[in-house]
């Protein structure tokens, strides 16, 4: 297939796209370079694909309609993987506009050139965020998910219902995946294992929220690879069943769905800090803090639509994972 990959210079993109590429499939990869974190990481993910026969980088904004228009003109992509976004809870706080331009502007974008362009697939990233404080747990994709407590995942939702406009309208078939905790070998230096890892092998503290007392589904990255990778080879149809006098959140009768993709196994903070310290061989500084805004105490993701319909299970257990990313960051960064 023909797969354009949007944040391909991203986490969970270049994972995505390497795996592509060695099933051999002809990957487009489109990405921005965005300066949110550091920039030689983003490029030295792109430098792992291409040196993979089959890959090419588009280097545009997906919030310019009219690049994003004439990119899928010009290269009729078969099946589209969107990752490309700006994300972060806390950055969102400070920069709203830069979600607006990003995952609102730019995903209607993405859904145009979709729908012109005839695309058979539209894979998208949506977020564990969407649930919010939800009490109600594991999280189910058949939940209530309309209180988001930050704009990003106000934005995420609104991804889903974009998604769903298009499907029932002009038939786009669109599959949105709530990823939850992703972490793993060339990970987001945003997020709090990296965080962790480079505070702990520099003997500085590290900052620990609602004083360690939150748990998430930690998920490594290359299950999530190969759960997005599975979806993206099937397409959704109208599900005969929905009854829209009882209507199912994660279900719909327009060639859409949406699934939870995560561990199905959360893991208290204070739990993935040991492992980390295990893995490094070294003791983290804790800096006990309270909840900070936005932020949810718990994740926990039912992942059983997602069995049921692609035969998705993880297979990567947190002590593996950590000590796999460890060993990455540790020669990454020659430390």
């Amino acid at each position: 297939m023909k797969v354009l990959v949007t944040g391909a210079a991203g986490f969970i993109g270049m994972h995505c796209a390497r795996r592509l590429l060695a099933r051999g499939d002809e990957v487009i990869g489109l990405d921005n370079f965005s300066d949110y974190y550091d920039v030689r990481l983003k490029q030295a993910r792109v430098a792992q694909l291409a040196s993979q026969a089959g890959f090419r980088l588009c280097r545009l904004d997906i919030s310019n309609s009219r690049e994003v228009q004439d990119l899928f003109a010009t290269e009729r992509p078969q099946r589209v993987l969107h990752l490309a976004a700006q994300p972060g809870v806390r950055h969102s706080l400070s920069h709203p506009q830069d979600y607006v331009a990003s995952n609102l502007a730019g995903f209607v974008n993405i859904l145009e050139g979709c729908r012109h362009a005839g695309v058979e697939h539209l894979v998208y990233a949506s977020s564990s965020s969407v649930y919010g404080n939800n009490a109600r747990q594991p999280f189910s994709v058949r939940h209530n998910v309309d209180h988001p407590i930050s704009l990003y995942a106000a934005t995420k939702k609104s991804n889903e219902l974009m998604a769903h406009a298009y499907a029932h309208l002009f038939g786009v078939p669109a599959t949105g995946l709530r990823y939850f905790t992703v972490y793993g070998p060339w990970g987001r230096p945003d997020m709090a294992p990296f965080l962790f890892a480079r505070a702990i092998l520099e003997g500085q503290p590290i900052d620990v929220f609602n004083h360690g007392r939150m748990r998430r589904d930690f998920t490594y990255v290359d299950d999530i690879a190969d759960g997005t990778l599975k979806v993206l080879d099937r397409a959704p149809g109208g599900d005969v069943r929905f009854d829209p006098a009882a209507p199912d959140p994660g279900a719909s009768s327009a060639p859409w769905r949406i699934y939870n993709i995560g561990n199905h196994e959360p893991v208290e903070l204070l739990r993935f800090i040991e492992l980390l310290e295990d893995a490094l061989g070294r003791k983290a500084v804790k800096n006990m803090l309270p909840m900070q805004p936005g932020d949810v105490i718990d994740t926990f993701a039912d992942i059983d639509a997602l069995e049921r319909d692609i035969g998705f299970r993880p297979g990567t257990p947190l002590v593996e994972g950590v000590a796999r990313f460890a060993e990455w960051y540790r020669g990454y960064f020659k430390k």
